[in-house]
């Protein structure tokens, strides 16, 4: 049995591989991240690498390295391909960050199997073979790591029009419970942040999405309605999940796995 009371310590920095972060929440997590002292594997889709090079120089300037990784998270031959390139540039993965995933906001009766294959082959399919690629990497380095998911707090109570991301995100905590009593004995924490509506362009694409259905004018309305129902009174912005998530990549969560952990501000209040 490994012992996860810290990370383990090395001569060489800490590895955490990114996906999902070209932008928003991913964007904001890497360079937390990177600030917390570790060198950075990013990835997301290859119509992202603009982004993902700005991202990586704003890394480099912080003083750690960074790879750039091109990666459709929903093929698993390019999901090993990430994982391989990472293990060779850093000989070393210490913390998953499974970030990357899409929604859609329709009625169930308006749903295709087309928007339901795409929500679930990012959000389930891509966490999925993240999560196992990195389980495999962590247990054969033998010395522990930190798996962190993207769920959402949709995950823990749906909203109409939103069905098929509510489940998709439901299933990242099952992942999470599952494979935190899996992978206890090797010293490997699996937890997963479940944010609210975070100050995104992915965000606010949906909250025009969400106004449409719900009779509002806009999204700046559905978001200033969100805003009166919630105990801070604002949406978060993305430094917010990437304190979160710089808390589960460190020494300080040892003893936490196996959660998925609500951040928005006080509106779904376990």
């Amino acid at each position: 049995m490994v012992d996860s009371a810290t990370p383990a310590q090395t001569d060489q920095p800490r590895v955490a591989l990114i996906t999902g972060a070209a932008q928003g929440i991913g964007r904001a997590i890497t360079l937390r991240l990177a600030e917390d002292g570790l060198d950075i594997a990013i990835a997301d889709l290859k119509s992202q690498r603009t982004n993902l090079d700005g991202i990586a120089d704003e890394v480099r300037a912080k003083g750690r390295r960074c790879l750039v990784l091109e990666c459709d998270i929903s093929q698993e031959e390019e999901v090993q391909r990430m994982m391989q390139a990472t293990e060779q540039e850093f000989n070393s993965l210490d913390v998953m960050v499974a970030n990357a995933g899409r929604i859609v906001v329709k009625p169930v009766v308006d749903s295709t199997l087309v928007d339901f294959d795409e929500v679930f082959n990012t959000n389930v399919r891509g966490t999925f073979l993240c999560l196992r690629a990195a389980a495999q990497t962590m247990i054969k380095q033998g010395r522990g790591g930190r798996i962190i998911s993207a769920s959402s707090v949709l995950g823990k109570k749906a909203m109409p029009f939103n069905s098929i991301y509510s489940a998709s995100k439901s299933a990242i905590r099952s992942f999470t419970q599952a494979l935190a009593s899996e992978l206890g004995s090797h010293g490997i924490t699996v937890n997963a942040y479940a944010p609210g509506p975070v100050d995104t362009l992915f965000m606010r694409g949906s909250a025009e999405d969400f106004a449409k259905q719900v009779g509002l004018p806009d999204g700046k309305a559905f978001i200033q309605n969100y805003q009166t129902n919630v105990a801070l009174g604002r949406i978060g912005t993305p430094e917010d999940i990437a304190n979160i998530v710089s808390f589960l990549a460190g020494k300080d969560s040892a003893f936490i796995t196996g959660q998925t952990i609500t951040v928005d501000g006080g509106l779904w209040m376990d």
